[in-house]
């Protein structure tokens, strides 16, 4: 192999000029990019202060014994300074594998997964369906676009409320079954119906959301797959198979697995349903609130220690589920 030489710099040609190090990588990076970092320096001050100091702080109370009768407060003039202590990781141990680990944690673990599964499969279901019948040519289709978004377009706090004097005793759905002469459930107060009516306007709040996104996706299909597979003699059926569900693979992957997040995390249906006073219907989220601020004394170790479970939950479903997306995805391009 002949390698040339340039005679006045003694550089030979062909051959790469050796990697500049890290710190002259990043001084180049910032010469070029000074702007780019200059407008995200703000937002990413505010995401340190608002996300990045409370998990770390979370993170640190779940190492402790800290409740409300041990941490630092001011009553009147007197400061009384804070006696928790640090006890590792015997709040995570508590939690799974304590006395009543079952009744803390799993029970309510088991029913935050049953109402995720649910209210996800409902709010895709019918948002799909929906997505579907405005997707085609309709009189007033504009008109029903605008109705069956507005459940979603109402602060969510005014749609529970609602909910709740709909759901009460002497609400208008138990007024209607008794006028049927039907058995009105007690909505607010038995544990089944109390689950059942939190599915019931969670899936009220979601599906909006869910049949907008997939009604984007729709319509983003190419119209001629569909003429191609009707010209083959596809049936309705097929022609949704293998034509619909396939171009909105992308769109359904994202929106079912923002869905799950939210609906796992969901806080203000059940807080604003129930409040505390239906444990059995709580999720994670509510629970872990009730142990930090709807008791005496106020467990924020313990409260904290749920938050960080829930985080790495979410984060340990959210990698299997790009991954197993990925890897469909791959088997479909083979």
């Amino acid at each position: 192999m002949t390698v040339a030489i340039d005679r006045a710099t003694g550089k030979r040609h062909g051959e790469r000029a050796p990697r500049p190090g890290r710190g002259q990588r990043l001084k180049q990076s910032y010469q070029k990019h000074w702007y780019a970092y200059a407008m995200i320096t703000p937002v990413a001050i505010v995401l340190g202060v608002l996300v990045l100091y409370p998990l770390v702080y979370g993170v640190y109370l779940t190492l402790t014994d800290a409740n409300s009768l041990n941490t630092a407060r001011t009553i009147g003039v007197n400061h009384i300074d804070a006696t928790y202590k640090f006890i590792g990781l015997d709040n995570y141990a508590d939690i799974l594998w304590g006395d009543t680990a079952y009744d803390r944690f799993w029970s309510h673990f088991i029913w935050t997964i049953v109402w995720t599964a649910l209210c996800v499969a409902l709010h895709y279901c019918i948002g799909l369906g929906l997505a579907l019948l405005l997707n085609q040519k309709l009189r007033g289709r504009t008109l029903y676009r605008l109705i069956l978004v507005l459940p979603w377009a109402v602060p969510t706090f005014v749609t529970v409320f609602g909910w709740r004097f709909m759901l009460a005793d002497g609400g208008i759905l138990n007024t209607a079954l008794d006028a049927l002469h039907l058995p009105s459930p007690a909505w607010l107060e038995d544990t089944f119906w109390q689950r059942f009516a939190a599915i019931m306007v969670n899936t009220w709040c979601g599906v909006p959301f869910m049949m907008v996104s997939l009604l984007g996706g729709l319509q983003s299909i190419d119209a001629s797959l569909y003429e191609a597979a009707e010209m083959d003699g596809a049936s309705a059926w097929q022609r949704f198979r293998y034509v619909t569900l396939p171009g909105l693979r992308s769109v359904s992957s994202t929106v079912v697995l923002l869905g799950i997040i939210w609906t796992f995390n969901q806080f203000a249906v059940l807080f604003l349903m129930f409040g505390n006073t239906a444990p059995d219907a709580q999720i994670l989220v509510t629970w872990a609130y009730h142990l930090g601020f709807g008791q005496q004394p106020r467990d924020f170790a313990q409260s904290a220690a749920y938050g960080i479970l829930l985080l790495a939950i979410l984060i340990v479903f959210t990698s299997f589920y790009r991954r197993w997306l990925n890897r469909n995805d791959q088997q479909l391009a083979i």
